[in-house]
């Protein structure tokens, strides 16, 4: 079973960024896709971006896309992040990395994955 650790959350202005991490171990890491969701207080949980198992193939919701980029090193570090820029007020949320189900997906779509982290916490100020 897989374990996934996020880090990198914090406070930042608007206009600012950050860089998230999620360190993974149990399974074979470069097999499966992986994805970064968000939890705002009171809404559902959002699909922001996804990334292939070989990294070849990246996803991105509407709402990020072309300010967020997602990466994973699938060597010895066996690690994905979410690169944040241009960060808005909107952006505020808990964001959770999590791990495909099946491996040699795609991960482009929030079904794929069934495995998450315990999230960590961005702040956006205006």
């Amino acid at each position: 079973q897989v374990q996934l650790v996020e880090s990198g959350g914090g406070l930042v202005q608007a206009g600012g960024s950050l860089r998230l991490s999620c360190a993974a171990s149990g399974r074979t890491f470069s097999n499966y896709a992986m994805g970064w969701f968000r939890q705002a207080p009171g809404k559902e949980r959002e699909f922001v971006a996804g990334i292939s198992w070989s990294g070849a193939n990246t996803y991105y919701s509407d709402s990020v896309k072309g300010r967020f980029t997602i990466s994973r090193n699938n060597g010895a570090k066996n690690t994905v992040y979410l690169q944040m820029n241009s960060m808005k007020p909107e952006d505020t949320a808990v964001y959770h990395c999590a791990s495909a189900t099946r491996p040699y997906g795609v991960g482009d779509r929030p079904t794929d994955f069934g495995s998450w982290g315990q999230g960590t916490q961005v702040t956006v100020s205006s």
